[in-house]
């Protein structure tokens, strides 16, 4: 296995790098649906034509047999919606309105799709030279084939992280980092049952989910998903994530405000996975000071942080576990009545874990964030031992390695430490033991001494520093030298630059 979790099939950076130079002037939020498309739609055409080719060498007569499509999660693409139609015409001025037809057309005989599609490719702003040689570069590459089953979704995903990172703070409104999506995921283990995720952005909760349970030989189907999004286009990009990788999900008939259109009201969710907006103050809390789902306090109007938490609190199954992204101000806050609603949630003994990230990780800020694992029952249940009243606190902020400078990654030794180090705490046969400076198992006694306070680094202490055999004495007359040298240096180039400033005529 890699040692990293970024997507790496070899050429998507070659393609990224070669379709960047075609948007020219285009903004990256407005090309990100030009180029995501257009992947799609010569993905769904390369399947269609793989399984058309086939029967056609079974000699059947069955390639014109929708049945033998749908039966395979294969959308329906007529003649003149296919990529060969589209390569064809990609010289052609009018490209773009052949474009829109293949996509309505696509819609209208998949309904699943409808609503879905980017269907403004003949508008004049966009460059039909560019958009010709974009069909050319994206032609130059198979993205269905035997042996490959996720290529596209691979492809995909390295696309929708690229363009995150382009676009900045708006970028984190569709996509969450996968390092961070894939540490949720593998420690609070989406095996089957129900999940959820009421601000699911383009899907990557999902996605990672889909992958847990192929690589623990479980079953696909044993997975129910529901989510929904606030953001009408980010809600057709998770439709189209989805439906690239054959994954049924309900995400409501539309975009719609989780706190105030819930479109899953009655949902009780197995799993929960959640990367909410960060300290979002313009929520609508004051229309909602009543709401059912605030049995732990009133949110303040001015942050939905804890407004999201108990959101998810009330979806939560009996048994259910729920893994959520927070800002590092959610563990410590208590302006308006955070710090009650804090206090009362681990009173209620639904704190399960909280886990300390490092800096850098997300696309659309550098603030460190802190993970949240709540559970609805702690007690003895599915192979765990009894956890009632006690909290493990892991401080990661040390793992994750610079990818470049402003961006910070957590490769698979990193998740398995995290995660391995929750496992052995939580399971009935772990191995846990507390590590100073990284882990803490606590009771819920010395949090309430702290305060109510969640902070990991505030429990497991600094890391042990290994003993260099050097005594204490020694190493302080070095190193009060070595600054007396500096100091002395400082002075020499302070003086060395007065007068410098003085032969021009600045004095100071």
């Amino acid at each position: 296995m890699s040692s990293t979790t970024t997507a790496n099939v070899g050429f998507e950076e070659t393609l990224w790098k070669a379709a960047d130079k075609l948007r020219g002037s285009m903004d990256a939020s407005d090309y990100k649906h030009v180029v995501l498309g257009l992947i799609f739609l010569k993905y769904i055409s390369d399947k269609f034509e793989t399984k058309y080719n086939e029967l056609v060498e079974e000699g059947d007569g069955f390639e014109e047999d929708r049945d033998e499509y749908e039966s395979e999660n294969i959308f329906w693409v007529p003649a003149e919606a296919r990529w060969e139609f589209i390569k064809d015409h990609a010289k052609d001025t009018k490209i773009g309105q052949f474009i829109d037809d293949a996509m309505i057309l696509i819609e209208k005989e998949n309904p699943p799709l409808k609503g879905v599609l980017d269907k403004r490719y003949a508008r004049p702003e966009l460059d039909k030279r560019r958009l010709g040689e974009l069909i050319d570069l994206i032609s130059t590459i198979k993205l269905h084939g035997n042996g490959e089953k996720d290529l596209l979704g691979r492809v995909y995903e390295y696309f929708l992280g690229q363009f995150a990172s382009v676009e900045g703070k708006g970028g984190g409104e569709f996509y969450t980092p996968t390092s961070v999506v894939k540490t949720l995921v593998e420690m609070i283990e989406p095996y089957q049952g129900r999940i959820y995720d009421p601000a699911c952005g383009s899907g990557g909760m999902f996605i990672q989910s889909e992958k847990f349970v192929e690589e623990h030989q479980g079953k696909i189907s044993n997975l129910s998903i529901y989510g929904q999004e606030l953001n009408s286009t980010t809600w057709k990009l998770c439709r189209m994530n989805l439906a690239i990788r054959g994954l049924e999900g309900n995400l409501g008939d539309q975009h719609a405000d989780t706190f105030h259109h819930d479109l899953h009201r009655s949902l009780k969710a197995d799993y929960i996975l959640a990367n909410p907006p960060f300290n979002i103050s313009d929520w609508g809390g004051s229309k909602l000071t009543d709401d059912v789902r605030w049995k732990f306090g009133t949110p303040p109007e001015g942050n939905a942080n804890y407004a999201w938490l108990q959101h998810m609190v009330y979806h939560l199954a009996p048994n259910g576990v729920a893994g959520i992204v927070l800002a590092n101000g959610s563990l410590s806050s208590n302006t308006s009545n955070e710090g009650e609603i804090r206090k009362n949630l681990i009173n209620a003994d639904l704190v399960d874990c909280i886990v300390a990230l490092p800096d850098k990780l997300f696309y659309s800020t550098g603030i460190p964030v802190s993970l949240w694992i709540l559970n609805r029952n702690k007690k003895e249940h599915d192979k765990n031992r009894n956890r009632e009243h006690e909290i493990l606190f892991i401080d990661a902020r040390n793992l994750g390695s610079l990818v470049d400078r402003r961006h910070r990654e957590l490769n698979n030794e990193d998740i398995s430490k995290i995660a391995d180090t929750y496992h052995n705490w939580r399971n009935a046969n772990g191995s846990y033991k507390d590590v100073q400076g990284f882990s803490k198992a606590v009771k819920i006694e010395e949090v309430r001494e702290n305060e109510y306070i969640l902070t990991p680094g505030r429990y497991v202490g600094i890391e042990e520093v290994e003993d260099d055999g050097i005594p204490f004495e020694e190493k302080m007359e070095s190193l009060t030298s070595e600054l007396g040298e500096l100091f002395a240096k400082s002075s020499r180039l302070e003086e060395e630059i007065r007068k410098k400033l003085g032969g021009i005529g600045y004095e100071f």
